[in-house]
């Protein structure tokens, strides 16, 4: 490997995962879940690109390009795999992954560098990281000399959910004749007849200022667009955020729309190496059977889970015990607020019932019932006309905002740790089977002094228990 090359890997970690619902939400995005191990998909995806390190050097920390909604997410769960340090760009809006990768660019040229940039998903999965590092290796050298190169997979089956390359010669590195939409069934087992097809991975690899160059060649309006919002934008320790009102107005477009499928034929050049590695974008519930272990009967299951005299059946158990007899090619999938029951192999068709939640304006869509914030997370736990219960956990030094309801009271019961508690204008503490009561109106704040997490229980109760019923006073996280 050539010493002198600088990689910089960028994540891409915007997307929504909807065809993963009900355990991916809009608000906790599938690249959060721990879908295999103990890690989550974009946990997995830092570490393995944080690894290129050790046989790629040098090799930064990687770039995180995500949502602002889900920065606290991205922070906690960079900070569980001691990545803290990665550069975090938060949009506040989705833009598609052109946008993305052109923020990423400008910092790296804006740092006087111009390193090979890895982009990778947030929400892959790669079994063997020996066969990653060595594909990257082989792109990243191409990539070098100003080639662009994507990651393909060798297709294991006629699947209509990937858009394919066609390629041609053989080795570590193939030239890219053309990019091919997502094709019906006929097509795709054409492909697979004929070889020289691959699966589209969504991972590119190429100098910053290649990419900069062929986007300005190929969607100018993009790239000036990125640079105003880019330029215009701020910078708070490892987070950088574009101007919102700039970004709002750059075209949405995909990397390979914008740029990559627009290359062959052209001055730039766009090759392919393969990668065999064991990889799948995880993209619908039976892919996530596809990779999972199975028992003899090809039954994979988390969670609680009893299951007799069925075959191929995923079951998913989140909150309580799940059984299932005598089923074929069926998918359960269980949280504490919905349950889908689904043909295996109409996996992809989940969308369709988020896109009913999406129009009856149902809450399941965009959130799960236990509800994560910079502090900790809330657990609806019961709830009817004028009340509702919560169980809360607070991180040990965290606080909630200091605040205000109009239009409900609460009470609150600590069941484990230590509470301080702010109540008009008295500061008391609390400890286990303690209470308060905060009465309609008065501003209050739920702190952890502690070194343990603060769990309490809080009943609500009032004409209106809606979430937008809080009036911010004092906020350590910048919400309003």
């Amino acid at each position: 490997m050539n010493s002198s090359i600088n990689l910089q890997p960028v994540i891409m970690a915007g997307g929504s995962g909807t065809r993963l619902w009900p355990l991916s939400r809009a608000q906790f995005p599938k690249q959060f879940l721990s879908l295999l191990g103990q890690q989550s998909l974009f946990q997995q995806a830092a570490l393995r690109l944080k690894g290129l390190g050790r046989d790629f050097l040098p090799s930064a920390d990687p770039i995180v390009v995500g949502n602002e909604e889900h920065r606290f997410m991205l922070l906690e769960q960079l900070q569980a795999v001691s990545l803290q340090q990665s550069l975090l760009m938060l949009e506040p809006c989705g833009r598609n992954t052109a946008p993305a990768v052109t923020l990423a660019a400008l910092h790296a040229q804006e740092q006087g560098l111009d390193p090979v940039l890895v982009v990778s998903p947030a929400d892959q999965t790669v079994i063997d990281l020996t066969a990653f590092t060595a594909a990257l290796r082989s792109a990243a050298e191409e990539a070098a000399s100003g080639g662009i190169v994507i990651l393909g997979i060798p297709p294991s089956g006629p699947e209509t959910g990937f858009g394919y390359i066609r390629t041609e010669g053989s080795g570590p590195v193939m030239k890219v004749l053309r990019f091919v939409e997502k094709p019906n069934l006929q097509t795709a087992q054409r492909y697979l007849d004929e070889g020289h097809h691959f699966w589209n991975s969504g991972m590119f690899v190429m100098r910053a200022s290649v990419w900069l160059q062929a986007l300005g060649e190929f969607r100018a309006d993009i790239l000036e667009a990125t640079r105003r919002a880019f330029e215009a934008g701020t910078r708070d320790n490892n987070m950088l955020r574009p101007n919102p009102d700039l970004f709002s107005a750059v075209p949405a477009e995909s990397v390979d729309y914008a740029v990559i499928e627009q290359c062959p034929g052209t001055r730039f050049t766009v090759s392919m190496v393969p990668l065999a590695a064991g990889w799948s974008d995880l993209g619908a519930w039976d892919a996530v059977w596809q990779v999972a272990d199975k028992n003899e009967d090809g039954n994979a299951t988390f969670g609680d889970t009893l299951i007799a005299d069925s075959h191929n059946v995923l079951i998913h158990a989140s909150s309580r015990l799940v059984g299932a007899v005598g089923l074929e090619d069926i998918v359960i999938v269980e949280t504490p607020d919905a349950v889908l029951v689904a043909d295996r192999r109409r996996a992809q068709d989940v969308k369709k019932i988020v896109g009913k939640l999406q129009g009856s304006g149902r809450t399941e869509q965009h959130l799960h019932r236990q509800v994560h914030r910079p502090w900790g997370w809330y657990d609806s736990i019961d709830a009817g006309p004028r009340f509702q219960v919560k169980r809360i956990m607070v991180k040990p030094g965290e606080s909630l905002s200091l605040q205000m309801h109009h239009h409900r009271a609460e009470h609150w019961i600590v069941v484990s740790g230590t509470a301080e508690v702010t109540n008009g204008d008295k500061v008391i503490v609390l400890t286990e089977n303690q209470s308060t009561y905060i009465p309609l109106g008065e501003r209050h704040r739920l702190a952890n002094p502690g070194k343990v997490p603060l769990e309490i229980i809080e009943v609500q109760s009032g004409s209106y228990l809606g979430e937008d019923d809080i009036v911010r006073f004092e906020d350590h996280y910048g919400r309003q």
